[in-house]
């Protein structure tokens, strides 16, 4: 019991100050944790505990550097031109339009089911837009995660996998009977999308004619933005083009690990399109800074997670919240799992929750009749809100590219991203994915 209220109070305080401002996100993940094991009495094993998270999200730090040094040398070199230049013909400068377009281009580029490459694109295509236009950058970031989060439930994404493997279910046909959920939560963002759009619309108009530039779809913001810039390889974008299609096509297949795709494309990128040493060693000195914000937290998230699980805390938080189900519940297992999902797949991590609590609900449903698969489709309700988790290290990416802080993004997300759970747990019941009761 003690150990459950000592889990609770650690992601309870971690939140707060964070949101509230009074620590960065990079000393709360550390600071938070440490103090809180040597609290509960755990300072023997501690630093086992913190090197042990810290080798686990090792791979996905070293990952993310090369692959922020990857994309940002191809916007450096304007592989992302041609996309930007559409859109901002397109949007006509409307910030309706611009709203509705971010929702769309996000959808498209995250079939892939990687957020590290959906970011970097989708930021780059995007946020010198919102900046010339004036518009809010949360939007952007919200609009982003929360489209991102859709199609994170494909099988290739993570979730779906982790719940299929839990349970012993076939990952393909648990996707597929998500589909119509899926697409009914798209459509949520949308109209998330058209709020934000009438919204800034109404904003932009109250501001003084010169704040906002009246032809933010002309050509001279193309040029502005475009022209004249030393680094762009123009006569090298069939090239760029065909290596970045090549590294998501064995991203998508998963033969080579991730690491090892973005090293080699980085550095094959770097030798062809700055074969002299003074221009290499300046285009990544350019994103260090970017590079480094988003790994330090990574590796700082490991400090967190290693101690949440070395100190059994996560297991003590599954078990007191499977203790509070009381028996006659139990025909609602399906909406209860749903239910669970959304505040834990959030305070704790996938693999700690699909490997560790996942497999208890399904042992609690499958005593009132509810088959493995209808547990898994209501597991993966919280994945619509599992984005918005500090733990998860593309967050950082997202929030560092668009200039944001961690607790900015979540208060002005949150009760969006919630709404999305709802959306696609309300279409989830109405037809029939998965019970709302049984017997």
């Amino acid at each position: 019991m003690m150990l459950t209220i000592l889990a609770f109070a650690m992601v309870a305080t971690f939140m707060a100050l964070i949101m509230t401002k009074r620590v960065t996100a990079l000393i709360a993940l550390i600071l938070v944790p440490t103090l809180f094991a040597l609290v509960g009495g755990f300072g023997a094993g501690l630093g086992d505990m913190m090197l042990q998270g810290v080798r686990d999200l090792a791979p996905t730090g070293v990952m993310l550097l090369f692959a922020i040094l990857y994309f940002g040398l191809m916007i450096d070199v304007g592989l992302f031109d041609p996309l930007i230049k559409v859109i901002v013909r397109a949007v006509h400068g409307d910030p309706m339009r611009i709203a509705m377009g971010t929702v769309a281009l996000t959808l498209i580029v995250s079939l892939d089911g990687d957020g590290t490459t959906t970011y970097m694109i989708t930021v780059s295509a995007l946020l010198p837009l919102y900046r010339h236009m004036k518009m809010d950058v949360r939007i952007m970031a919200c609009l982003i995660m929360m489209s991102s989060a859709v199609m994170n439930v494909v099988p290739w994404g993570g979730p779906t996998v982790r719940a299929a493997t839990a349970l012993g279910v076939d990952a393909r046909l648990l996707f597929v009977s998500l589909i119509p959920a899926m697409i009914a939560t798209a459509a949520w963002v949308l109209v998330v999308a058209w709020l934000f759009g009438r919204r800034e619309r109404k904003r932009l108009a109250m501001l003084p004619p010169e704040a906002v530039d009246e032809d933010a779809s002309g050509e001279e913001v193309i040029r502005e933005q475009f022209d004249g810039d030393e680094f762009r390889r123009p006569k090298l974008f069939w090239f760029n083009l065909l290596l970045t299609l090549g590294l998501l096509g064995l991203l998508i297949g998963g033969s080579v690990p991730l690491v090892i795709l973005f090293m080699v494309a980085f550095a094959i990128a770097a030798a062809v399109n700055y074969p002299h040493l003074a221009m290499q060693k300046e285009r990544i000195a350019a994103h260090a800074g970017n590079a480094l914000a988003t790994v330090s937290l990574v590796f700082a998230a490991g400090i967190f997670t290693g101690i949440l699980s070395g100190t059994k805390m996560v297991d003590a938080m599954a078990v007191s919240v499977l203790a509070a189900i009381p028996p006659e519940l139990g025909p609602y297992m399906a909406p209860i799992t749903a239910l669970v999902s959304i505040p834990f797949t959030v305070l704790i991590s996938n693999d700690a929750f699909y490997f560790g609590m996942l497999p208890i609900l399904a042992k609690t449903g499958a005593e009132y009749g509810l088959t493995p698969i209808e547990i898994a489709r209501a597991s993966l309700v919280g994945q619509q809100i599992h984005l918005l988790s500090p733990l998860v290290a593309s967050t950082y990416l997202l929030v560092g590219l668009s200039g944001i802080e961690l607790g900015d993004h979540q208060r002005f997300t949150f009760r969006w991203a919630l709404g999305s759970c709802f959306v696609f747990l309300l279409v989830c019941l109405l037809i029939g994915i998965f019970p709302f009761r049984v017997g």
